[in-house]
């Protein structure tokens, strides 16, 4: 879909953490919005955060207290810890750069066990 590349996705239990991380193969995030999207099974694509470029955060109520964004420009990646883990959690994961460059990744995929 695009030059970003998720990574960190997989299989985890209730309460538990996985990070997700999003590489570009040069620096767009610091001049870049970058939004986490996910997909759960059978349903729309739906925001779950983002981080301006001024390092304003904003979070979907359902992932607020429990997710964190952050990105390191000198590493050309943005990250996404995903703490207290719920099933509902479940899904595919993508991250998007906008408005300078409009990118998505290919996804990654995160199931979470009860």
């Amino acid at each position: 879909q695009g030059q970003l590349a998720e990574s960190g996705g997989g299989l985890a239990q209730a309460g538990g953490s996985l990070r997700l991380s999003c590489a570009a193969p040069v620096d767009i995030f610091s001049v870049n919005l970058v939004a986490w999207y996910r997909q759960p099974p059978g349903q729309q694509r739906e925001f779950v955060a983002s981080i301006a470029t001024g390092g304003y955060t904003k979070y979907a109520d359902s992932v607020k207290g429990r997710f964190t964004v952050s990105r390191d420009s000198a590493k050309n990646t943005a990250y996404m810890q995903m703490n207290d883990l719920k099933p509902e959690d479940t899904a595919v994961y993508f991250c998007h750069t906008s408005p300078l460059d409009d990118l998505w990744g290919q996804g990654t995929q995160v199931t979470v066990s009860s």
